[in-house]
């Protein structure tokens, strides 16, 4: 009932709600970006969806418009360079995910749920977590959004190529967390992660997420 039925509603609601409570923060943002950088304010990215369906994904601009085909590629590094005046800051915060609010009321995304990939990263994932990832839709945040908030720090430690550190390390564990959150999916799990997610921005380096949830695959070595 509550996958099937009342989590769209939820969604719905919150996300409409969400949209009028967050414009007195949306609106001073286009208009920043309109002024710097660039000059462009939202930024629509194809991401593997619902049922492994291809949609458009809303963010604020932070990045060159170019720079999928600057050095870096998809993979964004700490102070990367690609970033406009504004981008970091809107990283950081996650501010530049606040568009998806939209995706949202549009019945492609939901609240919480596997992050949608590009389709690059998406065929890093085993074929088992490809074929049944996104059985639920993918989420604004989820359990590996969580895990996986400091995923520009990782990629910028690494000796590896950030390519290949993500294609080693992070899919792989990245894939299990979100097959877990299918097996645990409940309005539980769901207020639970949202509260993770909020308390994550505040204590970006807490690791209360596994003694919440304390049958979370454990992570992989280099992680």
């Amino acid at each position: 009932m509550y996958k099937l039925f009342l989590k769209r509603i939820i969604d719905f609601t919150l996300a409409f709600i969400a949209l009028v409570i967050l414009s007195p923060v949306l609106i001073p943002v286009c208009i920043g970006l309109l002024l710097t950088g660039e000059h462009y304010v939202f930024y629509f990215q194809r991401r593997v969806g619902y049922k492994n369906r291809i949609f458009g994904i809303w963010k604020f601009a932070t990045m060159l418009k170019n720079s999928p085909n600057m050095a870096g590629g998809l993979h964004t590094l700490r102070k990367d360079p690609r970033l406009m005046p504004l981008g970091g800051i809107l990283r950081k915060t996650k501010i530049n995910e606040l568009p998806q609010v939209v995706n949202i009321i549009l019945g492609e995304m939901s609240i919480v749920g596997p992050r949608p990939l590009v389709d690059k990263n998406f065929e890093l994932y085993p074929d088992h977590v490809k074929a049944s990832i996104n059985n639920v839709k993918p989420g604004l945040t989820g359990i590996g959004s969580i895990v996986f908030r400091d995923e520009e720090k990782l990629l910028s430690e690494t000796t590896l190529a950030p390519y290949e550190f993500y294609k080693i390390h992070i899919a792989p564990y990245k894939g299990a967390l979100e097959l877990w959150y299918q097996t645990h999916l409940s309005f539980y799990t769901d207020f639970m992660i949202i509260l993770l997610t909020a308390w994550a921005i505040v204590a970006p380096h807490s690791n209360l997420v596994y003694k919440i949830f304390k049958d979370l695959p454990e992570k992989t070595i280099g992680l």
